[in-house]
C-alpha cells in the first residue's frame, strides 16, 4: 500500500495567512515559502544550527571509535560521550563547551520533570560503552556463543556482541537516532514549550533580535531543531533531500532516507523538508496556527521512520535466523532493538505523547534479551513485536519489511 507523505502546502511557494485562535501578524497577508531552505534578513543568512552540527560530528567521531579495540578505550569513549580531557581527533570539537551526554533525553516536553528516567537512559549509553570495551573487547577472539560474548560471522564480515547477542554499537547508535535527535526535533526545539516560552511570540512578532544576531529566539529554535536532522557537514544546505541515502550521515538523515525510497513510504522526505521549510517561513510570517500544522507533519514523518525501521530489522532478523544466518540476524536485530529503544522518544501529534508507551517500549527490549536474548528469540516473538508497532503507527508489517 504506496503512502505519500506530503505537507498540505506544496501546492505553491506563496500562501494566504488564515485567521484563527492563532491570529497571525496583521501586517502579514502571505507566507513567502522559499525553494530551499533559505532565509536572510538585511541580505545576511539568519538561518543557524552549529551547535547541532557539533554535536553530530561528535556523535559520528564516537560510533567510528566503538569497535575500534586496538586503539580506542573506555575511558576514551566516555570522554568523547561528555566532551572531557579533549578525546577528539577534530580539534574544534574538543574546543566545544557542547557534549552529546547532555542532550540525551533532555527535551522540556518529556524530560525537564522526568530527571530520574533521563539520568537512567544516559546511564545505558554509558552502559553500552563500558560493557563494549570490557565484557566484550576481553573477548574479541573468543567464538561468541549463548551466554558468552564475543565474535560472530556474518559473511565476510566481523560482529562483536554482547552474552545476548546484542551488538552494543548498534543499539548505541540507533538508540542515539531517538535519545539525541528525536527527542530534540520533537520534544524539545519543535515543542511549543520552547518555541512560544516566554515572551517568545510578543518578540517575533516584533522582529525583537537576539542580541548581536540576525534572528529572533524562535526562528533560532526552529533552526535547531532543522540542524538536528540536516546538519551533518556532508549534506547540502540548501536543498539536503537532493542527497537521500549519499551523504556521510548515519543517524536519522540517513534512515529517512531509505525509508523514503521504499515506495510504500515514497514522499516522507519531501513532505518532511517542505514542512520545515513552511514552519520556518510560517514564523517570520507570524502564523503560528501555520507552523503548529507543520510540526505536526514533522513528529509523524520522523518518528514513522524511526517505526518503520523497528519492524524492518525485526523481520529481516527473523529471515536470517530462519536461514540459520546468525551473524546477519543478530545484526539486524541489534539494529532493531535501538529503534525500539528510540521508540520512547517518537511523539503522535493527536496526543502529543509517545506513539508507544515507555513501559509497552521496556517490555518490548525485555522480550528480545530474556533468556540468553538473541540465541533464544523466537520468530512468534519478533512477529508480535513488529505487529504491536505497526499497528500503533497505522502501516503494515508486509510495508515495512521490504
Amino acid at each position: 500500500m504506496k503512502r505519500i507523505f506530503l505537507s498540505a502546502i506544496i501546492g505553491g511557494l506563496a500562501l494566504s495567512s488564515c485567521t484563527s485562535d492563532d491570529t497571525p501578524n496583521p501586517e502579514v497577508n502571505t507566507i513567502e515559502i522559499p525553494e530551499n531552505y533559505t532565509f536572510q534578513r538585511d541580505n545576511s543568512s539568519t538561518v543557524d544550527y552549529n551547535g547541532q552540527t557539533t554535536r553530530l560530528q561528535m556523535s559520528a567521531e564516537l560510533l567510528e571509535k566503538f569497535t575500534d579495540f586496538d586503539n580506542a578505550s573506555e575511558d576514551l569513549l566516555l570522554n568523547m560521550f561528555s566532551n572531557e580531557n579533549s578525546p577528539f581527533e577534530d580539534i574544534s570539537l574538543n574546543e566545544s563547551s557542547k557534549s552529546v551526554k547532555s542532550k540525551i533525553a533532555a527535551s522540556t516536553q518529556y524530560f525537564s520533570a522526568n530527571t530520574v528516567e533521563s539520568s537512567e537512559i544516559k546511564n545505558d549509553f554509558a552502559s553500552y560503552i563500558s560493557d563494549q570495551f570490557t565484557t566484550v573487547k576481553d573477548n574479541k577472539d573468543v567464538l561468541a556463543e549463548a551466554g558468552i560474548a564475543g565474535q560472530i560471522a556474518q559473511d565476510a564480515s566481523v560482529r562483536y556482541v554482547n552474552e545476548k547477542g546484542l551488538e552494543l554499537n548498534q543499539a548505541f547508535a540507533k538508540g542515539l537516532i531517538g535519545g539525541l535527535l528525536a527527542d530534540q526535533i520533537l520534544n524539545n526545539y519543535l515543542s511549543q514549550l520552547v518555541l512560544d516560552e516566554a515572551d517568545n511570540r510578543v518578540n517575533n512578532d516584533a522582529k525583537l533580535l537576539e542580541e548581536g544576531e540576525l534572528y529572533t529566539t524562535m526562528e533560532h529554535k526552529w533552526d535547531e531543531a532543522y540542524g538536528y536532522l540536516y546538519g551533518d557537514p556532508s549534506i547540502p544546505t540548501a536543498n539536503p533531500n537532493s542527497i537521500l541515502n549519499e551523504s556521510d550521515d548515519r543517524l536519522l538523515f540517513s534512515y529517512l532516507g531509505q525509508v523514503d525510497a521504499d515506495e510504500d513510504f515514497t514522499g516522507l522526505a519531501e513532505g518532511t523538508f517542505e514542512a520545515f521549510k513552511t514552519g520556518r517561513a510560517a514564523i517570520v510570517a507570524g502564523d503560528y496556527q501555520m507552523r503548529d500544522e507543520q510540526i505536526a507533519i514533522i513528529r509523524k514523518n520522523l518518528s514513522t521512520v524511526i517505526a518503520v525501521r523497528a519492524v524492518h530489522y525485526l523481520q529481516g532478523g527473523k529471515s536470517s535466523l530462519a536461514e540459520d544466518n546468525k551473524g546477519a540476524a543478530f545484526h539486524e536485530l541489534s539494529e532493531g532493538f535501538g529503534f525500539i529503544y528510540s521508540l520512547r522518544f517518537t511523539n503522535n501529534p493527536d496526543s502529543d505523547m509517545p506513539y508507544i508507551s515507555k513501559e509497552k517500549v521496556n517490555v518490548f527490549k525485555e522480550q528480545l534479551l530474556e533468556g540468553n536474548g538473541f540465541w533464544d528469540v523466537s520468530p512468534e516473538t519478533l512477529d508480535s513485536i513488529s505487529n504491536d508497532i505497526a499497528t500503533a503507527f497505522g502501516f503494515s508489517v508486509a510495508d515495512a519489511a521490504e
